[in-house]
């Protein structure tokens, strides 16, 4: 237990940690209301929740692969602060847009892309600050507990959202959540600068060359590549659930907002309870990745033939589950190969693969969702995924890892 929240011994991870825990649950409950906001206005229209998830993940297709080098170029505290009070800005629109009665699906998409565009940089300057603020022997523990603290929001969020859009709409969540971000930028500000742990200097990329310097790197590290291959077919076909679970309760179910949340929050206990073995382990494990990969899409699999709320819900916990033992090594392996020059560039890289193709699954999703429903959107995933996950396995085995991934162990530096 006292090696699963290790990191909290740095007084800087602490501030960001407590701030993360309130907005990330805001964030949770903008998502949900979001979704069900868009099934609202377009009576159901599956196909228009995929459009939603297009607007969303546009701006990494089309710029994330460059937002790395950004993060090697920036000061990463400076940049997380930005990046959280233009969050606090889009979710007050959308609260403005639906508080005044006049909300246009268009008008939600184009706000989604606008935050989507800002979560190209935040995703990997907060990865950055995690590394400065915990060093190098304590980053696996210090993932997956910001992966513990998304999904225990995942689980709080969602469940509270629920309950506000069926008594008070989902106005009410847009302007809580755009409030919760106070929390984060409290933590921030509060942070010492000269208790980051140091990196090595280099000098600042360009952001083309540097872009290329960070591909070329990749491209001369056997498991990253398999890594970023296994991240792309997941997060491509498997990873929809911002599309699949709102209609799995609206469509599949028959069922109101606030089974929709709490669909949601079961999926992210799972992942908590995933991300809290990933921490308590302390390293990165290619076996341990495969196993999560493994539970995660065999779960989607047994899905597809679903229509009943609560096996759909005892499988949604075991997909939680598998997802983040997954995301998590897979997330670890790759920050740990990489050295501190290229780290922005290498933690952009990943989350383009993640990211990037959520346009195309999003699409994907929903018209299989509006073509088969959720039977086919779930069998689909479950059969890609598992022909991804055996292919990654095979092509990993006896292959030596790129660098040592340390166990974790006690850092010399002193913690505050």
């Amino acid at each position: 237990m006292r090696r699963t929240f290790s990191s909290l011994k740095y007084r800087n991870y602490r501030l960001f940690f407590v701030g993360q825990a309130i907005s990330q649950s805001g964030s949770w409950m903008q998502r949900i209301a979001l979704s069900w906001f868009v099934l609202q206005l377009t009576h159901g229209d599956s196909f228009a929740v995929g459009i939603m998830a297009v607007a969303q993940f546009l701006p990494f297709s089309l710029f994330g692969l460059f937002a790395g080098v950004f993060t090697d170029r920036l000061d990463a505290r400076r940049l997380v602060v930005w990046t959280q009070v233009s969050q606090l800005v889009t979710a007050v629109a959308l609260a403005w847009i639906a508080l005044g009665g006049f909300a246009q699906p268009w008008m939600l998409y184009t706000t989604a892309f606008g935050n989507g565009g800002i979560l190209v940089l935040d995703v990997p300057s907060r990865q950055q600050l995690t590394y400065r603020m915990v060093g190098r022997d304590a980053l696996p523990n210090a993932i997956a507990l910001n992966s513990s603290l998304f999904n225990a929001s995942r689980i709080f969020g969602p469940s509270l959202a629920g309950v506000i859009i069926g008594f008070a709409g989902v106005g009410v969540c847009f302007t809580v959540n755009a409030i919760s971000f106070v929390a984060v930028l409290l933590g921030l500000f509060a942070m010492r600068s000269s208790e980051f742990f140091p990196v090595e200097k280099f000098e600042r990329p360009a952001i083309l060359r540097g872009t290329r310097e960070g591909l070329s790197y990749v491209r001369k590290q056997p498991r990253m590549r398999i890594v970023l291959g296994l991240t792309l077919v997941l997060s491509t076909f498997c990873f929809n659930f911002n599309v699949t679970l709102p209609v799995l309760a609206y469509t599949t179910l028959h069922a109101h907002a606030f089974v929709f949340g709490i669909l949601s929050a079961v999926f992210g206990a799972g992942a908590l309870a995933g991300a809290l073995v990933a921490a308590s382990r302390g390293r990165a494990s290619a076996k341990v990745m495969i196993i999560g990969s493994i539970v995660f899409t065999g779960s989607e699999l047994l899905l597809a033939p679903m229509h009943e709320a609560v096996l759909a819900g005892i499988l949604l916990f075991f997909t939680g589950a598998g997802f983040t033992v997954w995301s998590a090594n897979s997330n670890t392996s790759m920050q740990l190969a990489a050295p501190d020059r290229l780290r922005g560039r290498i933690i952009g890289i990943y989350f383009y693969a993640f990211n990037g193709t959520g346009p195309l699954g999003g699409l994907l999703t929903g018209w299989l969702c509006a073509t088969g429903g959720t039977e086919t959107a779930f069998l689909v995933a479950g059969l890609i995924g598992l022909a991804g996950t055996g292919v990654a396995a095979q092509q990993l085995r006896g292959k030596a890892p790129s660098v040592r991934l340390p166990r974790l162990r006690v850092p010399e530096r002193k913690p505050a």
